[in-house]
């Protein structure tokens, strides 16, 4: 069991490593390419960017063996992760200040003083935000699953009475959404981060319900009256557009396109070397193509790189991912899985619409039937296309069990509460941090 430890850390190690590598790199172009645009036309500019990127990688690689930056592993923010990470950085400038000097790559003095300079700050720049961001998105995770497991709440009215209201509501674990209003000429304002919403008649709840993803409480005050499970929308009502404007839609969509696309045609050498290794080790196909529920409540058949054996479902009963020991997992397989490369079949799926980049991740009908018996509120989820990853996927991770499913519902309902093209934007960059810190998910 202790070799077994050893051989993950090393291998997380390993991840580490390439990553910082990687990262530094990017910092490394990024300082070259300032050079280039603030100085006069360099000669051979191609070669030198080549040879500095090289230069670069020996001294990056040099100080991450010397510091063992890349041994910590957590990659946490603290003052003795930093102060590796700045030793790193020395060891690399103090090797790419050599190259300069002895002429490997030439540059004149002023346009070396800067790239040494741009290349220091930005290389630590990047490892450092890594590691502090790292450090606070862990740190929020909790945070995060409580209040999106909270009981969501409207308060009528947007007088002082109804603000505190709200307010001692949210002291109490309620999740204030909102404020309920019969004046259309507030309808759309703001008090303290929350909407408020026009509703007069039970049809305008139905369709404030399917927006929100579910509300548990309608609240009047002064009376301290509450209307405890709120009208809702009916199971067999076609799903309404949610709480995202038409315009966010059509960038969304126009976003999804053109990235899937782009996708596809740079990483068609790599789909092809995954699809080549995937073909020799058994013999098997390629893709795996499997029916899951999407927009509307419509099935489509979601595609992913096969990674587990042809017999993992016997009999075609569904059985649950149980993560990177599940013995169905081959040895390639276990590879993508472990680097997301599984994933990459889904840009068809992205670009002929049956789902996003942002979304909630799809399920079977197998698991919906269960978690609606549980929770009803997953038909909401049905006015969006589901993604290739989630809100739900940072803080929860593989879901291999049902209270696992409904925990991850409860953040998907957020995020829908919370639709918008910058929520995107976030849970995309959060997804990036994510993987390029390592963190499993």
């Amino acid at each position: 069991m202790k070799e077994s430890g050893n051989i993950g850390r090393y291998k997380r190690a390993g991840i580490v490593f390439l990553q910082d590598l990687s990262i530094s790199l990017l910092g490394s172009l990024l300082a070259i390419l300032l050079v280039r645009w603030l100085s006069d036309p360099i000669p051979g500019f191609t070669v030198v960017v080549l040879k500095w990127i090289g230069a670069a990688a020996a001294g990056m690689s040099a100080g991450l063996l010397l510091s063992s930056s890349y041994k910590e592993v957590r990659r946490f923010a603290t003052v003795r992760s930093m102060a590796k990470t700045v030793l790193t950085v020395l060891v690399k400038e103090a090797v790419l200040a050599l190259a300069l000097v002895l002429g490997l790559v030439r540059l004149p003095l002023t346009s070396s003083i800067i790239v040494i300079m741009a290349d220091a700050i930005l290389t630590t720049a990047f490892l450092l935000y890594l590691r502090i961001s790292a450090r606070l998105l862990l740190r929020q995770q909790p945070n995060i699953k409580l209040k999106a497991s909270r009981r969501s709440a409207l308060v009528f009215g947007t007088n002082e009475a109804s603000i505190l209201m709200a307010d001692d509501l949210d002291r109490e674990g309620y999740d204030v959404v909102g404020f309920v209003t019969l004046d259309p000429s507030v309808s759309g304002r703001v008090i303290r981060d929350r909407m408020i919403y026009l509703c007069r008649t039970d049809e305008d709840m139905a369709r404030l319900q399917w927006q929100l993803g579910g509300i548990d409480g309608l609240f009047f005050p002064k009376t301290d009256e509450a209307i405890l499970d709120a009208p809702a929308a009916g199971k067999d009502e076609a799903p309404q557009r949610d709480g995202m404007s038409l315009f966010g839609h059509a960038l969304k969509r126009s976003f999804d396109i053109v990235l899937s696309a782009f996708l596809l045609v740079l990483f068609s050498p790599l789909i092809a070397v995954c699809a080549f290794m995937i073909k020799r080790e058994d013999g098997g196909p390629v893709i795996f193509a499997q029916e899951r529920v999407g927009r509307g409540g419509q099935p489509f058949n979601i595609y992913k790189f096969r990674s587990m054996r042809m017999d993992a479902e016997p009999g075609g009963t569904p059985a649950l991912y149980s993560g990177e020991e599940d013995p169905r997992l081959t040895r390639v397989g276990r590879f993508l899985r472990a680097h997301h490369l599984d994933e990459l079949p889904q840009l068809w799926n992205v670009l002929r619409g049956d789902m996003s980049f942002i979304g909630y991740r799809p399920e079977r009908q197998f698991y919906i039937d269960q978690i609606m018996a549980r929770n009803a509120r997953y038909r909401f989820l049905y006015q969006i296309r589901p993604g290739v990853t989630s809100y739900a996927t940072l803080y929860n991770g593989y879901t291999d069990t049902l209270e696992k499913m409904l925990a991850r519902l409860d953040l998907d309902l957020y995020y829908l509460r919370n639709h918008s093209v910058w929520f995107d934007v976030k849970v995309l960059g959060l997804t990036f941090l994510s993987i390029v810190s390592g963190k499993k998910f």
